[in-house]
């Protein structure tokens, strides 16, 4: 009988924290720039800088332990991490590894099978490294240290995953989690979350862990769930040979659905860890907890049960719009000004969706606003324009943030309800529609439909179809 194999999976999860400056001096994290403009002596590790560590970091760092239900470690103090590496500016990493500021933590999770906790190890606060940029032209590597010092919280999970479906729930559950508390947009595409997975397999049964790999260069969950499996696969096959698992750091290559070794871990790999000199520990009073517990804000879980009272719209569109604070935030102040959220989560699930999913965007990425969408609740309910016009509207509105109002009066896309003018388009379908006014008059009722149409289309969508259908039968 073949063997039985459990996948067991936990994963460090690096955060870029959403402050103005870097962790440890004044210099800008905004994402792009040109190469080596966001940079200082601090940053770029000149003898005799000195750094000084960002509250806000700190802040955040405790916002995001206390919304997964860690212990704050109130006396924590920062460690050198020392390796040599050509984007590691100072020759060490300035990171917590004695006493790390958020510990014993848990996540619920939900998959097909159920709920589940996850529980956090530890977060950590890190200034993260330069990027190597390698030019094949001229055949070398540059480093740009933009990104050196940009504040990071390391979270650590424990080993309790046993698939990628339940660590894409994980990372949905925390990237979600974080977005809300305003800590960090959470984009993998430009990497200010991302993910290594530490992966081994055992048989089913087994008490004791197999050897495990790491796995980096994953920047979208595609390619997380991806790089899971084959590693998996990998693993079994190794195993089912008879040979071992070499514990190591191995690189997941999406374009080629393949990983590679990159260098082997030892777990005493000798970073000659010691307290960083330069700065002082950090003491968090039991008050300053607080004051940062008492401007959480209301996460998902509140959120969608306040919706189900408050709302009365279904759980399913309830959970849609909760899950993205964009969509949540746009939801609630368009139906603060037009009162209708039955049908802003219409427009929300049904066009927003449509077109998000069409685009590859993310919620995140909308940039209608709330005013716009509440105007055209508004010229619906009102009947000033049609549904079809209303879709049109909708597009345009969503590519180039319109006014809409204005756009209607300008395009001139009010419905017609002068009922002389449809009667003059009526009259013309009708005189052109011989055979299909036959089919009607000997009793074919569905030929109505047609001529509604053809008299929609001269009028181009932009008559009311209630009135038109009167006309019509009275014609008839």
């Amino acid at each position: 009988m073949a063997k039985q194999y459990e996948t067991v999976i936990g994963l460090e999860v690096h955060v870029e924290l959403a402050t103005k400056t870097k962790i440890f001096c004044g210099c800008s994290t905004e994402f792009g720039g040109a190469a080596n403009t966001h940079t200082c002596p601090v940053c770029t590790g000149m003898p005799g800088s000195l750094p000084v560590l960002n509250k806000q970091v700190v802040e955040y760092a405790m916002a995001v332990g206390l919304a997964t239900n860690c212990s704050i470690t109130q006396y924590c103090k920062f460690d050198r991490k020392n390796y040599f590496y050509p984007d590691n500016p100072q020759n060490y990493q300035i990171s917590q590894l004695y006493l790390p500021i958020c510990r014993e933590g848990h996540v619920e999770i939900e998959t097909a099978g159920g709920k589940k906790q996850v529980r956090i190890h530890e977060i950590h606060m890190e200034e993260d490294a330069g990027k190597l940029v390698h030019d094949d032209w001229e055949d070398c590597s540059l480093v740009d240290f933009n990104r050196s010092g940009v504040p990071l919280i390391e979270i650590v999970s424990e080993p309790d995953m046993r698939s990628a479906e339940e660590v894409i729930a994980y990372l949905e559950k925390l990237r979600m989690t974080i977005q809300y508390l305003g800590a960090s947009d959470c984009k993998l595409n430009e990497g200010s979350m991302r993910a290594d997975v530490n992966l081994s397999v055992r048989e089913v049964g087994a008490a004791e862990f197999g050897t495990r790999t790491e796995m980096k260069n994953l920047n979208s969950f595609k390619a997380i769930s991806r790089a899971i499996e084959a590693e998996r696969e990998r693993q079994i096959e190794l195993l089912e040979e008879g040979k071992t698992v070499i514990q190591e750091t191995r690189r997941w290559d999406d374009n080629k659905e393949y990983s590679y070794a990159m260098r082997s871990k030892e777990d005493a790999q000798d970073y000659r860890y010691f307290p960083d000199p330069d700065l002082v520990p950090v003491v968090i009073s039991s008050e300053w907890i607080q004051e940062v517990k008492s401007r959480q804000p209301e996460l998902q879980e509140e959120k969608a049960e306040r919706y189900k009272k408050e709302f009365g719209i279904p759980d399913y569109d309830i959970n849609i719009i909760t899950g993205s604070k964009k969509l949540a935030d746009l939801f609630e102040a368009t139906t603060a000004i037009c009162h209708n959220p039955k049908k802003v989560s219409n427009w929300l699930m049904v066009e927003t969706m449509r077109l998000l999913k069409e685009k590859e965007m993310e919620p995140a990425d909308i940039t209608y606003t709330p005013e716009n969408l509440a105007a055209l609740i508004k010229l619906t309910e009102e009947n000033a324009i049609t549904s079809t016009v209303a879709k049109e509207v909708f597009e345009k509105m969503f590519t180039e943030d319109i006014d809409v109002e204005k756009f209607v009066e300008d395009n001139g896309l009010r419905t017609v309800n002068d009922e002389s003018a449809l009667r003059e388009t009526v009259e013309q379908v009708i005189a052109d529609n011989p055979q299909s006014v036959a089919d009607y008059q000997a009793g074919k009722t569905k030929a109505i439909g047609f001529l509604v149409g053809q008299t929609m289309k001269a009028m181009r969508g932009k008559a009311d179809p209630g009135l038109v259908n009167k006309i019509l039968r009275e014609l008839l």
